[in-house]
């Protein structure tokens, strides 16, 4: 058997295990992966003996092993998501001539990453390594926008953190906030961070469509009036796509 092929059906066995919920039978795993049995039952016993895979007798199911958790703790020691993203950043602030930030989802709040800004330019609250409320910032709505419905729910069980006055104070509230930001693409923020100012977002996206992180750009609220805001979008959009693209991922299916 031609190494190549072998090296592709284990790939999309640790593909498959990563996305599902739990671990998996190994008659799952061949009929999702459309692989004979008995080859299926051979791969994962060689990836089992790296380590890779690891076989629950209890359960009869296979799970990922210490091995796939040891490139994931590599991969995070990289900051690949930060390199990739560094250089579209700096871009976007060229054309721009605002901060524009990374941010991810760490659990209900919004983490920054990266931040680039001209020089000269206003500090912000926001800055790295600073959480937020995600209900609050342009950049987590712009990845909730685009979460399972129950997850938002398990999400926002509690009560809703409030700054200035303004932004979603409910379940309900934050439901319609987030199907707006779905249906055009982009998420606006207007003074519900920091008295002043707002801020748009746009998400990108993994190999299995799920919002990984969230490139925004925030602005003094008197320089870029409302009716500017799609035209800044279109910008952050085009940047956020192209993460997507370098992290070899792709947009959700259109509804």
């Amino acid at each position: 058997m031609s190494q190549v092929p072998a090296a592709r059906r284990a790939l999309a066995v640790l593909r498959l295990l990563a996305a599902a919920p739990g671990p998996l039978p190994a008659s799952s795993i061949a009929r999702t992966l459309n692989l004979p049995r008995s080859s299926t039952y051979h791969l994962l016993a060689a990836m089992a003996g790296d380590g890779f895979v690891a076989y629950l007798p209890e359960e009869r199911r296979w799970g990922l092993g210490v091995a796939a958790f040891e490139i994931g703790s590599a991969y995070l020691r990289h900051e690949p998501l930060e390199r990739l993203a560094r250089p579209l950043l700096r871009r976007l602030v060229d054309r721009t001539g605002e901060i524009a930030q990374l941010g991810v989802l760490h659990g209900a709040e919004t983490l920054y990453l990266l931040k680039e800004q001209p020089p000269h330019h206003a500090t912000l609250v926001t800055d790295v390594g600073v959480r937020m409320p995600a209900h609050l910032t342009a950049s987590g709505r712009s990845l909730l926008a685009h979460l399972p419905p129950a997850q938002v729910r398990a999400l926002f069980a509690g009560p809703f953190v409030d700054r200035t006055g303004r932004g979603p104070t409910s379940l309900p509230s934050l439901r319609r906030v987030l199907a707006e930001d779905a249906r055009r693409g982009w998420a606006a923020e207007d003074g519900h961070v920091t008295e002043g100012f707002a801020s748009i977002a746009a998400c990108a996206f993994d190999h299995n469509a799920r919002p990984t992180a969230a490139i925004t750009v925030t602005f003094r609220r008197e320089d870029r009036p409302p009716e500017t805001w799609p035209a800044l979008a279109t910008r952050i959009r085009a940047t956020a796509a192209a993460l997507t693209t370098r992290l070899t991922g792709r947009p959700p299916d259109p509804h």
